[in-house]
């Protein structure tokens, strides 16, 4: 068995992870198979519980939520990520679970919108300054080359990042000519006014997984196509669906699951927005972990 600290798992890189979600559901990954995540409420916080199987193995990631502990300059969610032999279930490897949300989440992210990224250098805006928002510009980067990138948040003097005001004429003016817009914060209201984005921006938003928080306005999926890891878990976790829907701006037969854009069965039109919303689901997770494991021969 190894410890694959995070730095083991950051060596892998956004390109190799983003290859391995495409690889796995073009060889026929049904994210619709994967359970729900499991909560377990506890004194102080929660149990996140994740597990999922495919051909090569089987994971769990145990993560846990202190809402009280960036007070005491403690991180919020911390987690593990334990990796398992597809035939024994002998313990394999024990990953830095928190490294490995670090990297899965934005490359499942730019999986499912890679069909849809322009073939030229593009301008980003990123709603949020966490290790999300760093991540996913580090995958974009990845898989095209970055002509701007512009952090967008509500207080800059919290972030070494060089950021900028939201809602200020500059905020909008990025908003307003981004290629790509990514939302990764802990909001629970729409962040920006969707009428200030391009008509074919691709949006991004990973923020939230409860069924009454959002980053995203209902008018903005009302007009875009609207791709999910998985409808029924889309329908069960994701506010910003959630929502758009009980307002009428959607409807869940409008939703396209990532599986079908990745392989090619649908094509997202280039003529309108399309918004990529994420919740995190158990498979990503092992997914990219058992690369990690290949990649350190664990």
């Amino acid at each position: 068995m190894r410890y694959l600290d995070a730095d083991a798992v950051a060596s892998l890189g956004p390109a190799a992870a983003v290859e391995a979600i495409v690889e796995a559901l073009r060889g026929g990954l049904d994210p619709a198979a994967d359970p729900p995540r499991v909560p377990v409420g506890l004194t102080h916080g929660q149990f996140l519980l994740m597990a999922s199987e495919t051909g090569a193995g089987a994971g769990v990631k145990v993560a846990t939520v202190a809402p009280d502990n960036p007070s005491q300059g403690l991180p919020r969610i911390q987690a593990t990520y334990l990796l398992f032999d597809a035939e024994t279930l002998a313990l394999r490897a024990v990953l830095d679970g928190a490294a490995l949300t670090t990297l899965r989440t934005p490359a499942v992210s730019v999986a499912a919108v890679l069909p849809r990224l322009p073939a030229r250098r593009l301008r980003v805006a990123v709603v949020g300054a966490g290790p999300q928002a760093v991540g996913h510009v580090a995958t974009l980067a990845a898989v095209r080359p970055l002509d701007d990138v512009t952090y967008l948040v509500r207080d800059p003097s919290r972030t070494p990042l060089d950021a900028v005001v939201l809602g200020t004429p500059e905020a909008d003016e990025a908003l307003g000519i981004a290629d790509v817009v990514v939302c990764a914060t802990s909001a629970r209201s729409p962040v920006f006014d969707s009428a200030l984005l391009r008509g074919d921006a691709v949006v991004v938003a990973v923020g939230s997984h409860e069924p009454d928080a959002r980053e995203l306005d209902a008018a903005l999926l009302g007009r875009a196509t609207v791709v999910v890891e998985d409808v029924a878990t889309a329908l069960r976790e994701a506010g910003d669906v959630v929502l758009a829907i009980a307002e009428g701006a959607l409807t869940p037969a409008d939703l396209v699951p990532m599986r079908d854009v990745v392989t090619g069965r649908v094509a997202v039109p280039a003529d309108r927005p399309s918004a990529f919303k994420s919740v995190g689901m158990s498979w990503q997770d092992l997914v990219v972990a058992t690369a990690v494991a290949e990649r350190h021969g664990a």
